[in-house]
């Protein structure tokens, strides 16, 4: 490909299921993710094994480097969303809204009939992208963060 000057090449973007290989991203995006939940290698381990709850993780990947993820866990016709993040230089590029929209897909295809989800109250950026995928807030949960202490706002969208 011929880029001209001023010019930015096109990027290839593709969502897939995360393997245990891709942990050290997974890690290194949440950690510089202040909304993200942080979880442990083994945590990611187990997500990623056939053993417990049930769980989707998907990654987005730009030119081969993962720029962003999204957790899930499967609870009979219900899932949860227990995380998403997207790299620090890669937002605002729909990467997150992507993400989102495959993890419904698959949501859809698996006969999930809903997707619940916990946001930290002052998450504007997190909230606006949930609404805009038809998410409807449902509930609130006093003081479900800490650090710094935080109400927790539940949406959940209808899948089916």
């Amino acid at each position: 490909m011929v880029v001209k000057s001023g010019e930015t090449p096109a990027l290839r973007t593709r969502v897939r299921h995360a393997t245990v290989a891709d942990i050290p991203a997974l890690m290194a995006i949440e950690k510089c993710a202040a909304t993200a939940a942080h979880w442990s290698t083994q945590q990611y381990e187990a997500a990623l094994s056939r053993e417990g709850p049930s769980r989707v993780i998907l990654i987005i990947e730009q030119d081969a480097a993962v720029q962003g993820f999204i957790v899930g866990r499967a609870l009979g016709e219900e899932w949860e969303i227990e995380n998403i993040a997207v790299a620090g230089a890669a937002r605002r590029r729909g990467l997150g809204t992507r993400l989102l929209g495959e993890f419904l897909g698959l949501a859809r295809a698996g006969g999930v009939e809903a997707i619940f989800l916990e946001v930290r109250e002052a998450n504007l950026a997190a909230r606006r992208l949930y609404e805009k995928s038809a998410f409807v807030e449902s509930g609130r949960r006093k003081l479900y963060y800490r650090e710094p202490e935080e109400d927790a706002i539940v949406y959940q969208i209808g899948v089916v």
